[in-house]
């Protein structure tokens, strides 16, 4: 057997990415950035190795600028597990988050963040995007969403707050009701007045499904009433999952979407 030659000499230090500059003045900056994502006591093996590998990768990713996003997608992982787990189906992660929105699992808020992250790991499957599409900063905040999701999702008694409107009498109407209040003092995004996506003026389907909920809560929709509304949750599946905005645009379309499908439930017939 011939060994291995020896080394020449000590290995060189891995160099700083210039890239990453902007963000800390050394790699002692990296653990401050990332200390606050706690990995949850009580997750299984899988998930607390996904989650322990996304914030190493981000630690890292002072050496390496590409680990940002390699770090977001690998939180994914953890997230698509826990949220199977929690609903008992194996579904693709979008089907998933949307699941958990109407389980009441998760907010419309926090899904639209989730599902920010599911949409970069599909354009970085396409190719559409490269492993250098997120910074440091912008990638731990992504993996933050997805720890909170996940301590979230294994909370017990979380989870029993969110269920509690299935077993002590609230009803699905109230749900709609409180989101539209919510929705009625969240301000339209400013930078979506006078866009439209895929040819959706996004002002006017705003204003279309809020009258639809509204006469939903009110009377009931008539037929015409149901069919503008499921053109308009077409037009929501659409548009959401193109927004690239900030936070608040993409939150607030999704509370719209899910307002939508809400009263959309109570007029699919019934399975015979």
């Amino acid at each position: 057997m011939n060994p291995l030659p020896p080394l020449p000499g000590p290995l060189p230090l891995p160099a700083p990415d210039p890239r990453a500059h902007d963000v800390v003045l050394d790699y002692a900056g990296m653990h401050a950035l990332v200390a606050d994502l706690v990995l949850p006591g009580d997750a299984s093996m899988h998930v607390m190795s996904a989650m322990e590998t996304s914030r190493e990768l981000l630690r890292h990713s002072y050496y390496r600028y590409e680990f940002a996003t390699v770090a977001v997608m690998h939180s994914l992982f953890a997230l698509q597990h826990v949220l199977a787990e929690r609903l008992a189906v194996n579904k693709p992660l979008q089907d998933l988050i949307e699941r958990a929105i109407d389980a009441g699992l998760v907010t419309a808020e926090l899904a639209a963040e989730l599902d920010r992250s599911r949409l970069l790991r599909d354009k970085l499957t396409q190719g559409a995007v490269t492993s250098a599409a997120l910074g440091p900063a912008r990638a731990t905040h992504m993996v933050r969403v997805v720890f909170d999701a996940v301590s979230l999702l294994l909370r017990p008694s979380a989870v029993a707050e969110a269920t509690a409107a299935d077993t002590s009498g609230a009803q699905p109407e109230d749900q709609l009701a409180r989101l539209r209040q919510e929705h009625r003092h969240a301000l339209f995004p400013a930078s979506f007045r006078g866009v439209d996506i895929e040819g959706v003026d996004l002002v006017l389907l705003d204003a279309d499904v809020h009258g639809l909920v509204q006469r939903e809560l009110n009377a009931g929709l008539d037929d015409r009433g149901i069919a503008i509304l499921w053109a308009c949750i077409a037009d929501l599946d659409k548009i959401v999952l193109l927004i690239n905005e900030e936070y608040c645009a993409a939150a607030y379309f999704a509370r719209l979407r899910t307002m939508a499908k809400l009263a959309a439930a109570h007029h699919i017939p019934t399975a015979t």
